[in-house]
C-alpha cells in the first residue's frame, strides 16, 4: 500500500487550488488537507495539518512565496516544498532553490507533471518542469563554449537529465560544481552518475568521456 502524501496547496487564486485539488484527488494516495490565499499564515498551517508537501506560489499578497521560504529556512522546514509559478526567470529559480525548495514548475505545465512532482519530492529528489531544466542548462551552455549545442546521442536509455550529467563530468566539472549550476543537490549528481555508469556499463570516468566524444556532447 502506498504511503499517504499530504498535500497543502497555496496561490492566490482560488479557481487554480479548486483545480488542483480536483486533480490531485484523482491520485489515490494524495490527500489535499488544506489551502492559503496569502502567505500570512502557511508556515503555522501546514505545521498544524502536518503537510508533506507545500506547493507555493511566487506571488501571493501580504507575504510572497520567496519571504514564505525565507521564513521557513530561518525556522525548521516543516515539509518540502515546490515552487508553481508563472514566472521562470533564472533568478528567481535560483534564489528559491537556495532557500530550500525541492521543485520548481511553471503554471503552462502543472497539470501534466505537478503530479509527478509530488511524486519525486516526497522522496528526496528534486524536480524541475522539462521547460525550466531546458532554460537552465541553455543558460549554461551559452557561457561555456566547450559544451556542443548539438547532440547524435545513440543510447536511447538515458534521460535529458542523465546527459546534461555526461557532458558535465566530461568536462570535469565536481560534484559540488555540477550541483550548483543545476539546482540540484550533490546527492541528486551521485545518484546520477551511479546510474549513468551502470545504463553504459563503464566503470569510471574515462568511460563518460569517450562517450560523450563519440555523441558530439562536448566539444573536443
Amino acid at each position: 500500500m502506498l504511503p499517504k502524501i499530504r498535500i497543502h496547496l497555496a496561490d492566490d487564486h482560488q479557481v487554480l487550488i479548486d483545480g488542483l485539488t480536483n486533480l490531485l484527488q484523482t491520485v489515490s494516495n494524495f490527500e489535499v488537507v488544506g489551502n492559503s490565499l496569502d502567505g500570512t499564515a502557511i508556515y503555522t498551517d501546514v505545521t498544524q495539518n502536518k503537510a508533506d508537501i507545500l506547493v507555493l506560489d511566487i506571488s501571493m499578497p501580504e507575504k510572497d512565496g520567496i519571504s514564505v521560504l525565507k521564513e521557513f529556512s530561518e525556522k525548521q522546514f516543516p515539509c518540502k516544498v515546490i515552487i508553481l509559478s508563472s514566472y521562470d526567470d533564472l533568478k528567481i529559480i535560483k534564489e528559491v532553490m537556495k532557500l530550500g525548495a525541492k521543485g520548481y514548475l511553471t503554471k503552462k505545465c502543472a497539470g501534466e507533471n505537478i503530479i509527478e512532482a509530488i511524486h519525486a519530492v516526497y522522496q528526496d529528489q528534486e524536480y524541475f518542469s522539462d521547460a525550466v531544466r531546458e532554460k537552465i542548462f541553455a543558460n549554461f551552455t551559452q557561457n561555456n563554449p566547450k559544451l556542443s549545442k548539438s547532440a547524435n546521442v545513440e543510447n536511447p536509455i538515458l534521460s535529458n537529465r542523465e546527459i546534461e550529467i555526461i557532458k558535465l563530468i566530461s568536462l570535469e566539472y565536481s560534484g559540488k560544481e555540477i550541483s550548483e549550476q543545476l539546482f540540484i543537490s550533490i546527492h541528486t549528481v551521485e545518484t546520477h552518475r551511479k546510474n549513468i555508469m551502470k545504463k553504459l556499463q563503464t566503470k569510471n570516468t574515462i568511460g563518460l568521456v569517450k562517450y560523450a566524444l563519440k555523441n558530439h556532447l562536448i566539444n573536443p
